[in-house]
């Protein structure tokens, strides 16, 4: 567990027949080339589905309300998506499994949620409280506990399948926020439609679009602290108590506001709030994050400067995203938008490499269970290297990409 076995091919999972071809996206995920995420295919298309049995009732019942009130939900989408993944830029979280969250959020939780809450208004709020004490009731105490339970799913079984995606609390909080975004914008739609109907559709789009648009993306991002904290402990009861206790904390913050509209401005002031703090604390552990994964870079990849595959100015460009873009932006003057594409891919492997590394610290992973992984991650690092550098001058590149064309994968480190 510390050489490679002599005569096999660096890079290449300790099993199997033989070499495979190099798949930089499969590499990056996780898993052997060629082999097809089914587990994702089928949470997708599910989730389309049932996105698509939740709006299609919706055009047929009022096409020209849907289609504006669409548009109206798609634009807090439009703003908020792009700078929830801009949060993402240093570990890029996949691409498959980010639309498998939204979808997710979009379809299945909206669907399932609408259905539940609807039934409880109906057959039970309505006839014991009234109209409108029951549909307060359902707000504040039924709506909350269905909604996150239901965007959380997602969340759980990513903790349960894929906890290797989620390597720090940045990943619970992109993952959470991705779902959250999906059930807000299908939402929305159902509410503009309505209140087109009542002609209250401005109001309906200020408080909903304006005043309150980070209220599900606030709340679910509780659990998804909740599932990172748990993905980050090898062993014990914080497994179990972190993702509970985040949905506890996702449900009274959904209760809180919701339950503030029956006290006028003061209580959605004091709500308001609430979710601020939230708001700063999130930013908070963002930073904390952030500066914790620059540190585990430095930390884990120094040990390979023996192997040509890193140097201290490489340390340097991984270290911030402005120098990462530097390089990638140097990258492609120098040899064109394939060379940037393999920067890009090296400076992603060696992220993945340094968690990968992290992890088996933690106690997370047993080291043999990931030596293929990291095999192929350095494996990656070395074709994309030489890929950026085939054309390039022997001086450094702007972001600190240290211009060496000596690189292998055949002197790793001793040890994990």
């Amino acid at each position: 567990m510390t050489h490679p076995q002599p005569g096999r091919t660096p890079g290449l999972p300790p099993h199997g027949p033989g070499p495979l071809p190099l798949d930089p996206r499969a590499v990056l995920d996780g898993r052997l080339p060629g082999k097809a995420p089914v587990g994702l295919i089928v949470a997708i298309a599910v989730s389309s589905v049932c996105l698509l049995l939740g709006l299609v009732p919706l055009a047929l019942l009022d096409g020209a309300s849907f289609g504006l009130s669409l548009v109206l939900a798609l634009l807090p989408l439009g703003i908020w998506l792009p700078v929830v993944l801009a949060l993402d830029r240093l570990e890029p979280e996949p691409p498959s499994a980010l639309v498998v969250a939204f979808l997710w959020g979009a379809g299945v939780a909206t669907l399932l949620a609408g259905i539940v809450n609807t039934l409880g208004l109906e057959l039970v709020a309505g006839p014991l409280l009234g109209a409108e004490t029951g549909w307060y009731a359902v707000a504040t105490v039924v709506a909350p506990v269905v909604e996150e339970i239901l965007k959380g799913a997602v969340l759980f079984g990513m903790l349960w399948f894929r906890r290797h995606e989620i390597d720090g609390w940045t990943d619970g909080i992109i993952y959470a926020t991705v779902v959250a975004l999906g059930f807000a914008a299908v939402e929305n739609v159902s509410y503009f439609i309505t209140a087109a109907q009542t002609d209250t559709l401005g109001p309906t789009f200020v408080l909903r679009a304006v005043v309150s648009p980070l209220l599900h993306p606030l709340c679910t991002a509780l659990i998804g602290l909740g599932v990172a904290s748990a993905a980050m402990t090898p062993r014990g009861p914080r497994r179990v108590l972190a993702p509970i206790g985040g949905l506890v904390a996702a449900i009274a913050l959904h209760a809180l506001w919701n339950g503030s509209t029956g006290f006028g401005l003061l209580g959605l002031g004091f709500a308001y709030l609430v979710g601020l703090g939230v708001l700063a604390t999130l930013v908070a552990v963002l930073v904390a994050d952030r500066r914790r994964t620059v540190a585990t870079i430095a930390r884990n990849l120094a040990p390979y400067q023996a192997t040509g595959l890193v140097g201290p100015p490489d340390l340097a460009m991984l270290s911030t995203l402005a120098a990462r873009r530097q390089a990638r932006e140097w990258a492609r003057r120098t040899a064109g938008p394939s060379a940037a594409r393999a920067m890009r891919d090296y400076q992603q492997a060696a992220t993945e490499l340094a968690l990968l590394h992290e992890r088996v610290a933690r106690g997370i992973v047993e080291a043999w269970r990931v030596e293929g992984q990291r095999r192929a991650l350095l494996t990656l690092m070395a074709t994309t290297r030489a890929a950026f550098l085939a054309r390039a001058p022997q001086a450094s590149a702007p972001g600190g990409v240290l211009m060496t064309r000596t690189a292998s994968t055949d002197r790793p480190p001793s040890a994990w």
